[in-house]
């Protein structure tokens, strides 16, 4: 299949797939004797995986050891287990840092009750460094 129904079938765009070849999560495509990509069914779950992986905000390299370890199916899944652990730590720590900006955001939206810019308070905490 020619990259554009890859692209369809695993639900992303033709240019994600070429820069996936190109740092090695996705196998060289064959080539076509007119130069097009051809890819195969497998191409598709691969992708999948791939995608589902970064709408979790996984990273490359967490994703590419997700897939060298699939080399190994008899092998432990503790780098799996690890790998997700990390991940959900990096996503609390991440909901912590925005509950703290949400705050932050609300303390300065209610502070200021004047209308003119020259008596702004949110402005005039924002010039500040807080201690």
């Amino acid at each position: 299949m020619r990259i554009s129904t890859l692209a369809d079938a695993a639900q992303v765009p033709a240019k994600t797939i070429r820069y996936y070849e190109e740092i090695g999560l996705l196998a060289p495509s064959l080539r076509t004797a007119n130069g097009y990509r051809h890819y195969q069914a497998k191409d598709i779950d691969r992708l999948v995986f791939i995608r589902r992986c970064r709408e979790l905000n996984i990273s490359i390299d967490d994703i590419k050891q997700l897939l060298d370890v699939q080399q190994h199916p008899k092998a432990s899944c503790a780098a799996v287990d690890n790998i997700i652990a990390k991940q959900l730590a990096r996503v609390q720590q991440t909901q912590r840092e925005l509950a703290l900006l949400e705050n932050s955001l609300h303390q300065l939206a209610t502070s200021c009750t004047h209308q003119q810019i020259e008596d702004c308070t949110i402005l005039q905490q924002l010039r500040h460094t807080p201690r």
